[in-house]
């Protein structure tokens, strides 16, 4: 009998709906021919508890289901032990399934993680933490924590996020920052850093997603001597396909970078999700360190 792979469900992803989705899963891995067990965990602690147990025990494969955050979770534990990571989007984006090229439903997403085709990709890291999208620091955790305070307040999400944004760019956004690469040491006074696990694209309809997950180098950009008036129009360009068009935008590709500011800890975005580091950051690339199941090549999604 083979060892079954354990399937780790976020009950709080967009699209969970609890004892339902755990009973469709087991249903449509069974129909496959694969033996599963799934866990269900109702929130952050359960999910790493959850994930902590599945990196230590027999099984080979650790099967995240949720959002890029629920992924970016289990990855980390399986980053750790050298174990194969398989995907079902569940979240509201799903940006990590999709630059994988898999389905975005649960019947062939299933039928991918089934079919075992392993291949291996980058992990990104911020002071020990693995991340597998992008991590941030400036506006975007910020904007997390205030409107994830609104939503505590019985706010719907978009409305939050609306409310979020309008308080971070009433106060000052900008923040002095040194970058310092292997060969390249810059201060800069900006409202934000994105650091991504390879490079993003810029272009109108592919904003946001990556051509490559194993090229081997991080991605750094930030606005350089920017306004208010700026950053909206950032934000429109962003829309619109054009930020390298924006002449303040600026880039870089390195290995791995420190960023140090005048604060003994930082609000960090990773995967989505928001948490407090010490400083300095220290951001690293983990060529090809990671194992995860994904379609056979031609089989990729767009």
């Amino acid at each position: 009998m083979s060892i079954p792979i354990e399937v780790i469900v976020n009950a709080g992803s967009g699209s969970v709906a609890g004892a339902e989705t755990k009973r469709v899963l087991e249903e449509l891995f069974a129909k496959n021919g694969v033996a599963a067990v799934v866990h269900v965990a109702h929130d952050a602690l359960e999910l790493i508890g959850f994930s902590r147990r599945a990196s230590r025990s027999v099984t080979e494969t650790l099967v995240a289901a949720g959002g890029d955050g629920t992924i970016g979770a289990v990855a980390g534990e399986v980053f750790k032990t050298g174990k194969v990571l398989g995907v079902i989007p569940l979240g509201t984006l799903n940006n990590f399934s999709k630059d994988l090229g898999i389905p975005q439903n649960l019947e062939d997403a299933v039928r991918v993680i089934a079919e075992n085709h392993i291949r291996k990709i980058d992990a990104a890291e911020v002071n020990g933490r693995i991340f597998i999208n992008n991590s941030s620091i400036g506006l975007y955790p910020q904007l997390v924590r205030r409107r994830e305070k609104r939503q505590r307040l019985g706010y719907g999400k978009w409305r939050a996020a609306f409310w979020a944004a309008l308080r971070v760019l009433n106060i000052s956004p900008f923040f002095a920052a040194r970058l310092e690469t292997g060969d390249e040491r810059r201060i800069v006074r900006t409202p934000f850093v994105f650091v991504g696990n390879n490079a993003y694209e810029m272009e109108l309809f592919r904003v946001g997603r990556r051509a490559r997950l194993d090229d081997g180098r991080l991605s750094v950009y930030f606005l350089h001597r920017s306004s208010r008036r700026g950053l909206l129009a950032l934000a429109l360009r962003a829309l619109f396909g054009r930020l390298r068009q924006t002449k303040d935008f600026e880039e870089m590709e390195t290995a791995e970078i420190t960023i140090e500011t005048r604060k003994d800890r930082l609000l960090v975005a990773f995967d989505g999700e928001v948490e407090k580091l010490d400083t300095p950051l220290v951001y690293k690339i983990h060529p090809q360190s990671l194992r995860v199941i994904a379609p056979r090549p031609g089989e990729t999604e767009n």
